[in-house]
């Protein structure tokens, strides 16, 4: 059911092609445009942490700003993120002991190449997830809940966010899995996952939703890192709101209701890249230099450009 979405050509030839699913929504929630199928269920991995950040916020997470874009975080490792881990975890009287995400290196590769050169291990605080963990175990702090299972999907905390995703995506939960970070994984389709963005980012938003795409708005580099294609999207794109997920997976929402979802088939980030800035352009109209700078990705041999990755909507 799904289609191409992106070439990758070389020296004038198609070396490879990158097929999935997109759709664009209107701000009354109705499908404009659509690619592949935007109906069946995906695991949406990471883009779902908005609504996860919005089901903490309902159960009495305090954080703003810049703590609360990290709750919502998939980040880079770099020392904002690590600091703003600790303050969460301060403020709940937990250590980094209590996270139950896997010990991992960060994402940035800057850091990582540091971290490996100053002979330092994995931890679970460099895990890109471990904002939103920190945010969970503060989450059960405030309402007396156990710490020890916060990951069990029949825990109150998950509960939560299994209502929270349902009520935005406005579609149940079909499947129920385990993410990269071993928290509860929950299923939607790309419409689900368009509807919900749409949600955050546009006029209807209520104060919690609102609360939320203002802290992402204002701190992209905490949902982020400083060096990432999303940041520089949300940063050059004024109203915008933006997740990616793992797989390839992407949900945008712009400042006036509007919403896309792409989800690619074989987990290509470069293809999500540029469908993404393809689809901005070309069907909602969006011009910004930071649209126009990431419609194109470069494909190298001996060390010198001799092609592209862009999208083939």
């Amino acid at each position: 059911m799904s289609v191409p979405l992106a070439h990758v050509v070389r020296n004038d030839f198609v070396e490879s092609v990158h097929h999935g699913s997109a759709v664009v929504l209107d701000a009354a929630g109705n499908i404009v445009w659509s690619r592949g199928d935007v109906t069946s269920h995906i695991f949406p991995r990471s883009s779902n942490k908005l609504m996860q950040g919005l089901a903490m916020v309902q159960n009495k997470l305090p954080l703003k700003d810049r703590l609360l874009a990290l709750a919502c975080a998939s980040h880079s490792g770099e020392q904002i993120h690590i600091d703003g881990v600790h303050s969460i975890l301060n403020g709940a009287n937990l250590d980094v002991d209590s996270l139950q995400c896997p010990a991992d290196f960060p994402l940035d590769d800057t850091v990582r190449d540091s971290l490996l050169a100053a002979g330092i291990e994995k931890s679970p605080l460099f895990m890109n997830c471990s904002g939103k963990h920190a945010a969970m175990l503060f989450t059960c702090v405030l309402n007396g809940w156990d710490t020890a299972n916060y990951l069990d999907p029949q825990h109150p905390l998950q509960i939560a966010c299994k209502n929270t995703l349902e009520a935005c995506t406005g579609e149940a939960v079909n499947h129920v899995g385990v993410d990269g970070c071993g928290a509860p994984l929950m299923s939607t389709s790309l419409v689900g996952l368009a509807r919900s963005f749409s949600q955050f980012s546009g006029p209807a938003a209520n104060a919690d939703q609102h609360k939320i795409s203002d802290a992402i708005r204002s701190h992209p580099e905490y949902l982020s890192g400083t060096r990432r294609d999303d940041c520089d999207l949300m940063r050059g794109v004024p109203g915008l709101v933006a997740k990616i997920g793992a797989e390839a997976v992407y949900g945008i929402g712009l400042g006036d209701g509007r919403s896309l979802a792409i989800k690619i088939d074989d987990g290509a980030d470069r293809a999500r890249v540029v469908v993404a800035a393809a689809i901005l352009k070309d069907v909602l109209g969006v011009v910004a230099q930071v649209v126009d700078q990431q419609l194109s990705l470069p494909v190298y041999g001996g060390g010198r450009q001799v092609g592209y990755v862009r999208a083939t909507l």
